[in-house]
């Protein structure tokens, strides 16, 4: 079992830029394929990005390409998520996820069993 913490979040100024961190303990994060979600209030949890276990591979919501960018570095547990040009719709509490030996495209869609708390992210117009 692995445990997620996010970390990173923050209040920023529309066009400005943060990079979220989801730090993995319990277990190595080297064969997990990990996501990103955010929950504004009042709304539905949305996917934001994912990348593969084996990190070869990315996806992103179309509300987010080309100005977020998911990497994941292994020899620290760590995936991050650097996001640029932010928009005050981008205001939300951002979770990371994880699930074992999964593409990037299908962390958007299937269970996933390992979540953290969630960082709040807050952009003022």
């Amino acid at each position: 079992q692995v445990q997620l913490v996010e970390s990173g979040g923050g209040l920023v100024q529309a066009g400005g830029s943060l990079r979220l961190s989801c730090a993995a303990s319990g277990r190595t994060v080297s064969g997990y394929s990990i996501a990103w979600f955010r929950q504004a209030p009042g709304k539905e949890r949305e996917f934001v990005a994912a990348v593969s276990w084996s990190g070869d591979s990315t996806y992103y919501a179309d509300s987010v390409k080309d100005r977020f960018t998911i990497s994941r570095d292994n020899a620290k547990n760590t995936v991050y998520l650097q996001m640029n040009s932010l928009k005050p719709e981008d205001t939300a509490v951002h979770y990371c996820a994880a699930r074992l030996f999964t593409t990037a495209q299908a962390m958007g869609v299937m269970a996933l069993p390992y979540w953290g708390q969630g960082t709040q992210v807050t952009v003022s117009s």
